[in-house]
């Protein structure tokens, strides 16, 4: 399998098969960009994740109601509901689900301002495989 995103070409032999763990971690991926959600699935399901995406915040937020997920992985800037905005309503519900936000630009001054959203770790993008696969093995470590 090969994913195209825009200057970057992504070999499924090339993903290293780190990050398994004693039972498959089901992950939401939310992304406005399909480039972004296909490689971001691609690296997870390669290394033994189960993965589900949603192309925005609004999607996203009836996934999280409907089934129980061990992280979230989410932009921030989308339509209709970006990733602050998800991870209110997250918290507002009492969900206690960790949540990696990987963004272009960080929300740094709405994160500041609102300290319960309690960000598990951030990512900018354009990242690394290794980068993500380690965030993505350590939270889900750290909420074991």
């Amino acid at each position: 399998m090969v994913i195209n995103t825009s200057s970057n070409l992504l070999h499924m032999e090339d993903v290293p098969q780190q990050g398994r763990m004693s039972r498959t971690h089901r992950i939401l991926v939310v992304d406005d960009e399909s480039a972004v959600r296909s490689l971001i699935t691609a690296i997870l399901a390669g290394s033994g994740y189960q993965v589900d995406t949603a192309e925005d915040g609004a999607v996203a937020w009836e996934a999280l109601q409907a089934i129980s997920y061990d992280l979230l992985i989410t932009d921030h800037n989308m339509p209709k509901k970006t990733g602050v905005e998800l991870v209110k309503s997250l918290r507002s519900a009492r969900m206690a689900l960790p949540v990696v936000m990987v963004a272009g630009s960080l929300p740094m001054e709405e994160l500041a301002q609102n300290p319960s959203l309690e960000l598990a770790a951030t990512i900018l993008k354009p990242f690394g495989l290794d980068e993500l696969l380690d965030t993505v093995t350590t939270v889900l470590q750290m909420a074991e």
